[in-house]
């Protein structure tokens, strides 16, 4: 709608609005968190946790007026069908930039439990919205470096018993649980640098949603396995605000989670893990090729 303006002026309203959403949806979010610690009853956590969730899909809807208002962006999806609000999903996708993010919020919000992210427990330090992430229960893990383990062996492990204990809240009610398995945005020097098998992927590490299955995976319905695609090449965070994102493709494929993977341990059980990470390079692999043929068809685009 607002298309016509020149796009730094653009930007910078975009900015604005998501500072000024974020500020405006954090208020009554601490105000709930505070009665969470407050009342550590279980009607009043029920009643805190309906209201976190009504707080952070208002959150996302703004957001989404904001995208729609600034921009005109064509959205081919498929596979949002078929899925149940009332149940909880893993969710993961391939990684190319900051916009994956929103792009998921987007076109999720409401037909899912709103998504938990796997963070970086640096991210907590960024101003407002870290502490929102912290309010909502999003899991935040401290990665360590396999020279730092080497010194501190008593630290391996503690990243995923913290996933374990995440998850651990979730088990009473429906969740959406995000998890990119790439662990990182795709880049050229990182996929170079990992010598990855993949044409428009990094290596996937199952590690993660492996124990994801392992704390709730009776509890989860089934795996969203999302494919995005951005036919005008990958997006900085900047053109979502401008609204310069013209076209995206996402690809949802909803699969059952297979019943020899749940309750299992992927630290122990060694032919578990095998499989698990053979399963999860397959899912990979046909990713690849999905990815593939939607470059094809840009590149046949006249």
């Amino acid at each position: 709608m607002l298309h016509f303006l020149p796009a730094p002026l653009r930007g910078l309203l975009g900015a604005s609005l998501l500072a000024l959403n974020t500020l405006f949806w954090c208020w009554p979010l601490f105000a709930v968190t505070l009665l969470k610690v407050c009342l550590p009853f279980a009607a009043a956590q029920r009643l805190g946790n309906g209201l976190m969730n009504f707080i952070h899909e208002a959150w996302i809807s703004c957001n989404k007026a904001w995208m729609n208002l600034l921009g005109r962006t064509r959205w081919h999806v498929e596979g949002l069908q078929g899925l149940d609000y009332q149940h909880s999903y893993l969710v993961t996708s391939n990684h190319q930039s900051w916009v994956d993010i929103l792009v998921l919020q987007y076109l999720l919000n409401r037909h899912i439990r709103p998504l938990k992210f796997f963070l970086k427990q640096e991210l907590i330090w960024v101003p407002v919205i870290g502490l929102c992430w912290w309010a909502l229960g999003f899991p935040f893990m401290k990665r360590y470096s396999k020279a730092y383990l080497a010194k501190y062996p008593e630290k391996q492990g503690k990243d995923l018993q913290t996933t374990r204990r995440t998850c651990a809240k979730f088990r009473d009610n429906p969740v959406g649980i995000f998890n990119f398995l790439e662990g990182t945005r795709f880049t050229a020097a990182k996929h170079a640098a990992q010598n990855s098998p993949f044409r428009y992927l990094l290596k996937p590490k199952a590690g993660g949603i492996a124990f994801v299955l392992d704390a709730m995976g009776e509890q989860l319905h089934r795996i969203v396995n999302v494919t995005i695609h951005y036919p005008q090449g990958n997006p900085g965070f900047w053109a979502l605000l401008s609204g310069e994102i013209d076209e995206v493709v996402v690809k949802l494929r909803t699969l059952p989670i297979p019943a020899e993977f749940i309750g299992r341990n992927y630290d122990q059980d060694e032919p578990y893990r095998l499989a698990f990470q053979q399963w999860v390079n397959q899912l990979w692999q046909d990713k690849d090729a999905e990815l593939a043929r939607l470059h094809r068809e840009d590149a046949a685009r006249p």
